[in-house]
């Protein structure tokens, strides 16, 4: 199944897009896609409730607004200097173990929406990176059983202020929570969908230049390496997001360095999970 989260900011409802693509309102399943709604076999209750109730279901306006795929989870769980290539560009060696940072959860969008280039910042960066979405509570995790722990996966431009994250000194975690710095989705696609989440297509332009085209075959840590890892340093919960990293094109790598101003559009995609767009804008009181 393909989950989306459809209307204005704090107001979405849950939709469902059908084998044939049609988008349908699932407002009346009666629950929106959260911790609990993982927690309790969601996506399997919510299928056998269309079995019956699709045809009754309304049709989504291409025209509405896609919100985060997922309502606010507990936390977004950020991997860095994930993809070998992306590593070489920023002059780094490739790490011996996954670094984690975390994205604060205010940061979360929806995939069309406007990145807000924030107050005094002047190295807005772009990222396009897997999302992993956790389907139940995981907690040491091991590496054979990673996958059956994961709902599925969903399209993340893991935005990032690049003076906030090195330059000030501490963690990384200022420099990538802004508002707007998590645009996530614009569909949940469940596990079953992806068969190899670790051979898909990635890509990101700028003002129609195409700066990143990698595939996740280039991550250094695979995606079940990265959810038995994380579950060893904290339980993850249902609905928690784990990116995965991007690959190398980061304005930050360019030469000379590139970075976001008012007006630019940002689209992105990832294969078989969907497209985001975005258009820069200024900080406004």
């Amino acid at each position: 199944m393909k989950l989306f989260r459809f209307g204005q900011p704090d107001h979405e409802h849950p939709g469902v897009v059908l084998p044939t693509g049609q988008h349908i309102d699932v407002t009346h399943f009666g629950e929106d896609y959260d911790e609990s709604f993982f927690a309790s076999n969601g996506p399997e209750r919510l299928a056998h409730w269309l079995t019956a109730h699709a045809h009754t279901c309304p049709d989504v306006s291409a025209d509405e607004r896609f919100g985060s795929c997922v309502k606010r989870p507990s936390k977004i769980v950020c991997v860095g200097l994930n993809y070998a290539k992306h590593a070489a560009e920023t002059g780094a060696a490739s790490p011996a173990e996954p670094i984690l940072f975390f994205k604060s959860t205010t940061a979360l969008v929806g995939s069309n929406d406007n990145v807000v280039i924030p107050k005094r910042s002047e190295k807005t960066d772009w990222e396009v990176e897997l999302a992993i979405i956790i389907g139940k509570r995981a907690s040491y995790v091991e590496l054979d059983q990673a996958t059956d722990y994961i709902a599925g996966y969903a399209v993340h431009n893991d935005y990032s202020e690049r003076a906030w994250q090195l330059e000030r000194g501490g963690q990384w975690v200022k420099g990538k929570s802004a508002d707007t710095y998590a645009p996530l989705g614009p569909y949940l696609v469940t596990k079953d969908e992806v068969p190899n989440p670790n051979g898909l297509n990635l890509w990101l332009k700028i003002n129609g230049e195409e700066l990143q085209n990698s595939n996740t075959d280039d991550m250094i840590f695979n995606v079940p390496t990265l959810v038995s890892y994380i579950s060893q340093f904290m339980t993850l919960l249902p609905g928690d997001v784990i990116s995965t990293g991007t690959p190398a094109g980061v304005g930050m790598g360019l030469k000379p360095q590139r970075f976001l101003k008012p007006g630019d559009v940002v689209e992105l995609g990832i294969e078989g999970l969907g497209e985001q767009k975005q258009t820069a804008v200024s900080y406004k009181e």
